[in-house]
């Protein structure tokens, strides 16, 4: 029995439905190809500036906390080595799997540096870090405790630079250059008077011009010579000495011209709030060294450089000391005119000096002379407690006054024997942290810069490291070529946050 072949056919429609169907496969094939080629773009891209920011400045991350990589070069950042080093990491995702990928050209659109807007890129780093250490809590209670203490201080240097200006010395000389004129006028009218046997109305010859009274000593001119010593020699212990490091200010950040990075979409915003000026205070603090914690490189005051700006250690000290001696001025003048008691000392002393010259109404201007010398004195006495690493008290009661009137024209003698440290009072690193709040944010940004390059430089043997050398954001491009065919141009950013 003979088997019936059955024969296909196809319709001109269903194959022009079946053309249809197969296209529509084809570009859906190469529509994959495609997003996979532009995904494994990416993440060369990706995977390239991932490796890049990872090789982050160990240095700065492990002393400062400061995330930013090191583009290297001598007056200008080396960004092509940079790309460099990028398009060799980026190369190696590209030829993987069975993507054709061709890398035709690439670079940076836009770049940011560490010390960008005046250095607000760091600051904003140092202030990020300080708020993550410390945390909402710890903010704060360092505020609370530092809002009272600025007011004080404050007050308190006013008041000594009022008291600096106010001329009591000099009003004191004033007094006494009279007093010898009438002494010396008084003397040879008696003299005359003598020759011409005319003794007066007392008619007994007396002398009354008199002069000093020796049995009282008075510790004014003391303290006028103790004034003209060194201050540094004063106040700062014999036994600890004073550095003697120093740099030059003009091979720093401040004093150079800074490399600014290329433009990039998100522009810098000023941090001009108070609680920021607070954390960046307590992050110098922390990270810099100062006169009671020395740095191990580059200058060894570091706060105080901030402070002063002297090129050396010692001329930064000095600045630091003379504001301190300022501060407890007010503070001791205040306390001398409140107390009662020992503003009767001194009007006794005032009357008795004052009488030794026989001008009982210089009193008053020697009274103020004695307020001066002893404020000053016991000033000498905080200020040299503190740099002792003792604790002197934002305000002063009689319990903790140190200095005796008696006391006072020997106080060379009692430089150490006189001083206290009076727990709960203000450290030196506390007086300090005030000073900080109270100086302007760009110079404790560019000196806090300054700082930093001087250490890095020493400590890490990188004699030519540039604060304006550092990068912390990037926005890479490039041009790459899929399967021979499509150009894909790709952008992506990143950056420390």
């Amino acid at each position: 029995m003979a088997k019936t072949v059955k024969k296909g056919s196809i319709t001109i429609f269903l194959a022009l439905i079946l053309s249809v169907v197969l296209s529509l496969v084809c570009a859906s094939i190469e529509s994959v190809r495609m997003s996979a080629a532009r995904t494994q773009i990416l993440n060369s891209m990706d995977i390239g500036l991932y490796s890049l920011f990872g090789q982050y400045d160990r240095t700065l991350l492990e002393n400062y906390d400061l995330f930013a990589f090191y583009a290297g070069g001598k007056e200008e950042v080396d960004m092509a080595s940079v790309y460099d080093n990028f398009e060799s990491y980026m190369k190696p995702v590209l030829k993987q799997n069975s993507q054709k990928l061709e890398l035709l050209q690439g670079g940076f659109n836009g770049y940011r540096l560490l010390t960008d807007g005046d250095g607000e890129v760091f600051y904003q780093q140092a202030v990020g870090y300080m708020r993550e250490t410390l945390g909402s809590q710890g903010v704060q209670i360092l505020l609370e405790k530092l809002k009272d203490q600025e007011e004080k201080t404050d007050e308190a240097q006013r008041k000594g630079e009022q008291s600096e200006n106010g001329g009591s010395l000099d009003s004191y000389d004033s007094e006494i250059s009279n007093a010898a004129q009438k002494s010396e006028e008084a003397k040879n009218n008696q003299e005359n008077q003598k020759d011409q046997g005319d003794f007066g109305d007392g008619g007994s010859g007396e002398d009354f011009t008199g002069g000093a009274d020796t049995t009282v000593e008075n510790p004014i001119p003391v303290i006028r010579r103790i004034r003209k010593m060194g201050l540094l020699d004063l106040v700062v212990p014999a036994d600890r000495g004073i550095s003697d490091a120093s740099t030059d200010r003009r091979t720093l950040a401040s004093g150079r011209k800074l490399q600014t990075g290329m433009v990039m979409n998100s522009d810098i915003q000023s941090d001009t709030s108070y609680t920021s000026g607070i954390l960046f205070g307590q992050y110098l603090l922390k990270k810099l060294g100062n006169y009671r914690k020395p740095a191990s490189s580059g200058l060894n005051y570091q706060v105080e450089y901030i402070l002063g700006g002297k090129n050396s250690d010692r001329e930064n000290l000095k600045s630091v000391a003379t504001k301190l001696l300022l501060i407890r001025q007010g503070v001791n003048m205040a306390y001398l005119i409140s107390d009662g008691g020992k503003r009767i000392q001194v009007e006794t002393l005032a009357l008795a000096i004052a009488s030794g010259f026989l001008i009982p109404p210089a009193a008053v201007v020697i009274e103020a002379a004695l307020i001066f010398c002893w404020a000053f004195a016991e000033s000498i006495l905080d200020v040299r407690e503190l740099f002792a690493g003792g604790h002197v008290p934002l305000v002063k009661t009689a319990a903790d006054w140190q200095l005796s009137l008696e006391n006072l024209a020997h106080i060379l003698d009692r430089l150490d024997s006189s001083r206290k440290d009076s727990s709960g009072g203000m450290s030196y690193e506390d007086y300090l942290r005030v000073l900080l709040m109270a100086k302007g944010k760009q110079e404790k940004v560019t000196r806090g810069m300054d700082m930093i390059e001087c250490a890095i430089r020493e400590k890490g043997k990188r004699p030519g490291f540039q604060m304006d050398h550092c990068v912390v954001a990037l926005e890479a491009s490039a041009d790459v070529k899929a399967n021979k065919k499509k150009i894909f141009t790709v952008t992506r950013q990143y950056a420390y946050e």
